[in-house]
C-alpha cells in the first residue's frame, strides 16, 4: 500500500480527521500495512497486545471465547475503524480474537510508538478518550439491554444497533452491509439460534425486516423502535 493510501485512510479515521498533513506525518512514518486473507486471524485472545490496527478495506470479526469454547461476537468492524480499543497505556494481552471475514488490508501501528506519538500530541489523547468513551457507553448499553430487557427486546435492540454500526440508509430503511447468520446474531447477545430465528420470522411477518436481492437485511429502524418503546 502506498504512503498516499495510508495517509488518505488515516485522515478519514475519526481520531485523525482534523489533523493537518504535518500533524499526521508522524503516524504515517510508523505505519505498516498487512494483507489478511479471509478466515485468517489478525490476533488471538490473550496474545501479547503490541499493535493497533486501522481497517483500510475488508471486514473483521471481534469475538471472545469462554473456557468451553463458546463464542460471543463483540462486533464486526468495517473500513475506517480502529481496533482494539482496550489496552492503551498499559501492558497486557488482546482481550478477544480478531478474525478476517472479508480479505482485509490493515494499517498497523506498533502500540509503543503509537503511544509515544499520542503523548507528544495531547489533543489526540483527548480525541482518543472520546472514542473510548463512546465504546464504554455502547458496552453499558449492551449490559443494560441484558439486565433490563427480555430476549425478544434484546434481539430488537441488537438489530437497531446494527443499523448504526453495520448499516447504511436505503430510502426509509437501513441495509446491513454484512450478512449475519441467525447463529451469529445469537452469539452477539448470548441466546439460541432458534430464538433469533423465531423473532426474525415474527418481525418479517410485520414487515419490519426483509431481505434485499443480494441477501442483506433491510430494516425499518423506526418501526423497531416503536415496537420496543411503545
Amino acid at each position: 500500500m502506498r504512503q498516499e493510501d495510508i495517509k488518505k485512510r488515516l485522515s478519514a479515521v475519526p481520531l485523525f480527521k482534523e489533523l493537518s498533513d504535518k500533524e499526521l506525518e508522524p503516524f504515517i512514518k510508523i505505519a505498516l500495512t498487512r494483507l489478511y486473507k479471509q478466515k485468517m486471524y489478525v490476533f488471538m485472545q490473550e496474545d501479547p497486545l503490541d499493535r493497533v490496527f486501522f481497517i483500510h478495506s475488508g471486514k473483521i470479526k471481534i469475538y471472545k471465547t469462554d473456557f468451553s469454547g463458546k463464542e460471543q461476537i463483540v462486533s464486526v468492524l468495517e473500513p475506517g475503524e480502529m481496533f482494539p480499543h482496550a489496552g492503551f497505556f498499559r501492558e497486557g494481552n488482546f482481550p478477544a480474537h480478531a478474525e478476517v471475514l472479508e480479505e482485509a488490508n490493515l494499517i498497523v501501528l506498533p502500540i509503543d510508538k503509537f503511544e509515544e506519538t499520542l503523548i507528544a500530541n495531547p489533543e489526540l489523547c483527548i480525541k482518543l478518550f472520546k472514542v473510548l468513551g463512546e465504546k464504554i457507553v455502547d458496552l453499558q448499553g449492551r449490559l443494560e439491554a441484558q439486565v433490563l430487557h427480555n430476549t425478544f427486546e434484546q434481539i430488537v435492540l441488537l438489530l437497531i444497533r446494527l443499523c448504526q454500526s453495520n448499516g447504511e440508509q436505503a430510502g426509509n430503511r437501513y441495509q446491513l452491509t454484512t450478512q449475519f447468520t441467525n447463529r451469529e446474531l445469537a452469539n452477539m447477545i448470548g441466546t439460541s439460534r432458534e430464538t433469533v430465528s423465531r423473532t426474525i420470522n415474527h418481525l418479517k411477518k410485520k414487515n419490519y425486516i426483509n431481505l434485499c436481492k443480494d441477501g442483506f437485511y433491510l430494516i425499518d429502524r423506526d418501526a423497531l423502535e416503536q415496537e420496543l418503546f411503545y
